[in-house]
């Protein structure tokens, strides 16, 4: 890794040694520089779990991705400066379908610093933009919304909610098992091929906003949210790639397909 590519990629300037401001400025960098998308999918390439490519497709081609790559190099990142940082797995609560989906379904980041712990994550769609502190039954407010953390019997859960101090919507469910990037290989393929999963059935793209607000393509529809309030504007099919490289910075190679198709529940109940 360079690191110094890696930082301009996501706009960070300043100290890199390993402290709480650091860990809060290189995740809300990252969130306000990288998407989270699916558009390898839907270009016929291949995504493999392997950090050259990884870095290569985010950092120097101007990327984003989803989960396993976003999280799986910025763990890289975070360790490469020292950062006590291990990646452990989620299931992520798909708000379409209302259901969680499979073990290993999502990767997210357990950071230990000065003796306190901290969830991030920087591949998810409805994500925060500071890190979160992990104490149970507590409220993080912030500029994108109110998240709560909640922990039962080892299982921490991460909720938002509209309104402090009543129940909201899951978002994912999680335990401190370490993980290793490989790990979710084969959930890395599930995702690129399953009808139960959002990666395959939606061709999209979505960046934060410094101000909590968030930019969405998906399919042939360009989605503004603001909190709760979204505006949607339909687009052809000949708008789509200015559109990604205007609005995302994003220009793809290969034969684009946009894709928008229903989600089928995945087969467990929760």
């Amino acid at each position: 890794m360079d690191v110094r590519w890696y930082l301009l990629r996501i706009g960070y300037q300043g100290p890199a040694q390993p402290s709480l401001e650091t860990l809060h400025r290189l995740h809300r960098c990252h969130l306000l520089s990288v998407p989270f998308e699916s558009l390898s999918i839907h270009c016929q390439e291949p995504i493999a779990l392997a950090l050259p490519l990884l870095y290569d497709k985010i950092v120097r081609r101007h990327r984003g991705g989803f989960c396993f790559e976003l999280n799986g190099l910025f763990l890289w990142l975070l360790q490469t400066l020292g950062f006590c940082a291990k990646a452990v797995a989620g299931r992520v609560r798909n708000r379409f379908t209302g259901r969680y989906g499979p073990p290993l379904d999502h990767m997210v980041i357990w950071v230990q610093l000065d003796g306190r712990s901290f969830l991030c994550d920087v591949g998810f769609g409805e994500g925060f933009l500071d890190p979160l502190e992990l104490k149970p039954d507590t409220e993080h407010v912030q500029e994108g919304g109110i998240f709560w953390l909640g922990n039962k019997e080892g299982v921490w859960v991460l909720e938002r909610r509209d309104v402090p101090g009543e129940q909201g919507r899951p978002l994912y469910q999680f335990t401190l098992q370490e993980k290793k990037l490989d790990d979710f290989t084969g959930m890395c393929l599930y995702h690129q091929t399953s009808p139960s999963s959002i990666f395959a059935c939606k061709s999209f793209c979505s960046l934060q906003k410094e101000d909590g607000s968030r930019l969405t393509y998906m399919g042939w529809r360009l989605i503004s949210t603001v909190k709760e309030k979204r505006t949607e504007t339909v687009l052809q099919s000949s708008e789509i790639l200015a559109v990604l490289r205007e609005k995302f910075g994003i220009k793809l190679r290969g034969n684009f397909e946009p894709k928008d198709e229903d989600i089928l529940p995945p087969p467990e109940e929760d």
